[in-house]
């Protein structure tokens, strides 16, 4: 588990001169506007910065952490980003599937659709395959590293709490077997350019968004199915449900 506006004014001016509209013309018909409607009058609206995508599923929480996350924003390549496909195994509604090999978390829907979300999966080495169970599921995680973590990474400390800094992001759903936590976890991250790669200690790494949406959808006890290196079939889902 594990890392914008400037308005041109000289040009607003010149148009301005150049329709022979005067100062005191322009103050006296923008006396009752705001200041914020006095720079849309004369230079037009500006385009809104630049933010995580919207989600009906944040919390009021989730929109402080993200407005402005302490992480550099990734482009995340289409074919990584969240979208609703056919789906062509026979997991039952309601079951994650993760395929280690394309870097994909399918959530299974009904007639034979899946919402599947870009992800960055463990390393050869590291990599986990198997049947688990969603053993508890929690907003906002703080992270313990493990001993293996603290020897593989260098100096870490014994525990960071949640927020957006956080290397188990926005959510994390903890996976368990006989009862057991494996240790290993379907989390978000603060890395997201390394959607698609494989590069993390074992564990399953969604964009901030993408995880909020998937722990909105998934039931503790769901369950999750792991495909290893090779296991993969050849068609797990087309591009397209609509």
């Amino acid at each position: 588990m594990l890392i914008r506006r400037q308005t041109c004014l000289s040009r607003g001016v010149k148009n301005i001169l150049v329709t022979g509209i005067t100062a005191t013309t322009l103050l006296t018909s923008v006396a009752s506007a705001s200041a914020q409607n006095i720079f849309e009058a004369l230079f037009g609206r500006m385009a809104p910065s630049a933010g995580p995508v919207p989600d009906a599923n944040f919390t009021a929480r989730d929109r402080q952490q993200l407005a402005n996350p302490p992480y550099r924003q990734a482009w995340i390549p289409p074919a990584y980003r969240r979208q609703v496909v056919r789906y062509h195994r026979k997991e039952a509604p309601g079951t994650i599937l993760v395929d280690t090999d394309a870097r994909y978390v399918y959530y299974v829907l009904p007639e034979g659709k899946a919402v599947r979300y870009g992800a960055i999966v463990g390393e050869d080495a590291q990599a986990w395959s198997g049947v688990a169970t969603v053993g508890r599921k929690e907003e906002w995680p703080g992270w313990t590293p493990t001993a293996n973590e603290k020897r593989r990474l260098g100096p870490l400390p014994d525990y960071v709490e949640g927020g957006a800094a956080n290397p188990m992001g926005a959510r994390a759903l903890y996976l368990y077997t006989n009862g057991q936590d494996t240790l290993y976890r379907i989390h978000g991250t603060n890395q997201p350019g390394w959607i698609g790669h494989a590069i993390s200690s074992g564990c399953i790494r969604l964009t901030n968004e993408d995880v909020i949406d998937l722990y909105s959808r998934v039931k503790t006890g769901a369950l999750v199915v792991v495909l290893g290196p090779k296991q993969g079939a050849s068609r797990t889902a087309s591009a397209s449900a609509q």
